[in-house]
C-alpha cells in the first residue's frame, strides 16, 4: 500500500496551545522554552507522518498561529481549527470527523520527536490486521497512536489510563500483539526532562534538536551537564499516565 493507494491512512494530529504546553518541563524551562520545544516536537511528528509511505494525509487540529503558519506549505498536511468544546478529546474526536475518508483514520499524538516515518509505517502495516488497534507509550500506561481499519469507526480514549481504556474499548495492543515490532521513537512522547532526555538518546528530529542545542548552549559549564543530556538525567520510576 503506497501513497497512491486509495485505502491509504489518514493521521489526525491533535496539537494543543504552544503558551501553556509542556508545564511539567518546568522549573527546568522558562514558558517560552516549552513553548519552543512543543513547537518543534509538534512540527517533527506531522513531518514524520507526512512523509511516511502509508499516509495519504495528515490533518492537524490546532488553533495555534505558528503551527498553521509553518505548516500552511506542507504538501498533504491540513490544519483544521478546533470547533466548539475545547480540549483533547474534542480536538481529536473533529479531526476524526475531518479526516474520515475511504482508508484507515489513525490518531497520533503531537509530541513524538523521535519517532521516524519509517517507525509509524511499520505500525500501520500492523494495524491495517486489526479493525482498531493503539500503541502503548514508553511506560506502558499512556497511548501514543490508536488506529481504525476503513469502515471501522474510530472513539479514541486519549486522557489518563489510556491504554487501559482502549484496550477495555476493544483496540489491540500492537507492542503486545507484535513483539519487537513497534520502534521505541512511536512510544516515547515527551512531557519531563526525562523522558526528553530518552528521546534526545534515541535521536529525535532536526526541529527538536536544534531547540535542545540550543537549551543545552545556554545551561553553560559542561559539568554537570543539560539536565536534558541523557548521560545526565537518571531514570525514574514516577512516570505520567495522562497519555
Amino acid at each position: 500500500m503506497g501513497r497512491a493507494d486509495a485505502a491509504g491512512w489518514t493521521v489526525v494530529v491533535p496539537v494543543k496551545s504552544l503558551s501553556g504546553a509542556k508545564t511539567r518541563l518546568a522549573p527546568e524551562l522558562s514558558p517560552a522554552q516549552r513553548a519552543a520545544l512543543a513547537r518543534a516536537f509538534a512540527l517533527d511528528t506531522v513531518d514524520a507522518a507526512a512523509a511516511a509511505e502509508r499516509v495519504t494525509r495528515v490533518v492537524v487540529v490546532s488553533d495555534e498561529p505558528a503551527i498553521e503558519l509553518a505548516l500552511r506549505e506542507t504538501a498533504g498536511v491540513d490544519v483544521v481549527p478546533e470547533v466548539g468544546p475545547r480540549g483533547l478529546s474534542a480536538a481529536i474526536a473533529h479531526g476524526v470527523a475531518v479526516a474520515r475518508a475511504d482508508g484507515g483514520v489513525a490518531v497520533l499524538l503531537g509530541d513524538l520527536p523521535a519517532m521516524r516515518s519509517r517507525d509509524l509505517d511499520a505500525a500501520l502495516e500492523l494495524a491495517v490486521r486489526h479493525p482498531l488497534a493503539f500503541v502503548p507509550d514508553a511506560e506502558g500506561t499512556g497511548t501514543t497512536l490508536a488506529t481504525a481499519r476503513a469502515g471501522e469507526p474510530l472513539v479514541a480514549h486519549f486522557g489518563a489510563d489510556s491504554a487501559a481504556r482502549h484496550a477495555a474499548a476493544g483496540f489491540v495492543d500492537l507492542v503486545a500483539e507484535h513483539p519487537g515490532a513497534v520502534a521505541p521513537g512511536l512510544r516515547r512522547d515527551v512531557d519531563t526532562a526525562d523522558e526528553l532526555a530518552e528521546a534526545v538518546a534515541l535521536g529525535t528530529r532536526l526541529r527538536t534538536a536544534s531547540v535542545v542545542r540550543t537549551l543545552s548552549d545556554l545551561a553553560g559549564a559542561p559539568a554537570p551537564r543539560h539536565p536534558f543530556d541523557p548521560q545526565a538525567t537518571p531514570a525514574r520510576a514516577d512516570r505520567k499516565a495522562a497519555s
